[in-house]
């Protein structure tokens, strides 16, 4: 069989690298460790890039996915780096990138009737590779949010809403999620729960109406709570 050319090696005189190429978007199975050690297999969004050097016409796309179906099964926290390793040298690039964003879910308790439910966090890992690795990872933790003025104001009831804090780390030694969520879901006026009896909806209310924030008091409630945390080495917060 003749010898087919290799149209992505063809050298591209323009002199001109780029950043970013590669694929996103991939929905993939991945498997994260929970905190009680049972492995828990959830659905990722993948997006994989590595740089391209100045001489090469493109990059083999198809190579990615190769390296996906390598590590099936296997697509962790703890294999990231692996990962990370073999796109650079399989696609002959100086740096690599992926990111992963996936479901996480964990079993909560109703403050009052202590109904078990479990509740949805997105979840985010993002790993680079070049002279050297690294890691973030981020939460989006829901959580109920009172407005001060309107309480202020207002002789019966206050306004409330779902807020969204997007949190991302970087880390030293280990960090489980459950932690990071935890930490994060206390800086609200309330955290916010997949099932609640009558008893615990009068709880959770009277608790949001007792402590108002609003989201500039949540971003700097959950900066004093990752400050305290001697692992964490840098974080983003948004809400």
């Amino acid at each position: 069989m003749p010898t087919m050319p290799d149209m992505q090696k063809e050298r591209d005189t323009r002199n001109i690298p780029i950043d970013k190429v590669g694929v996103k978007d991939i929905r993939y199975p991945i498997v994260v460790m929970d905190k009680s050690k049972v492995r828990q297999h959830t659905v990722a969004r993948i997006n994989m890039y590595v740089d391209l050097p100045h001489h090469f016409k493109g990059t083999h796309m198809s190579r990615f996915i190769e390296i996906l179906n390598r590590y099936r099964g296997e697509i962790s926290i703890e294999s990231l780096d692996t990962i990370l390793l073999e796109m650079k040298e399989r696609l002959e690039a100086s740096r690599a990138h992926v990111e992963l964003e996936f479901p996480y879910f964990i079993e909560k308790e109703a403050p009052v009737s202590r109904a078990k439910g479990l509740m949805e966090y997105q979840c985010q890992m993002i790993g680079a590779i070049g002279e050297e690795a690294d890691f973030v990872l981020g939460v989006t933790v829901p959580v109920t949010s009172l407005c001060p003025c309107s309480r202020e104001i207002s002789g019966r009831g206050a306004h409330n809403q779902r807020s969204a804090i997007n949190v991302q780390i970087r880390y030293d030694g280990h960090i489980w999620l459950e932690d990071l969520i935890e930490w994060v879901e206390a800086c609200g006026s309330a955290p916010v729960y997949s099932l609640l009896k009558r008893e615990d909806e009068k709880a959770v209310t009277e608790q949001a109406y007792d402590n108002p924030m609003f989201v500039e008091d949540i971003v700097r409630a959950v900066t004093e709570r990752l400050q305290a945390v001697a692992e964490i080495s840098w974080f983003r917060v948004e809400c």
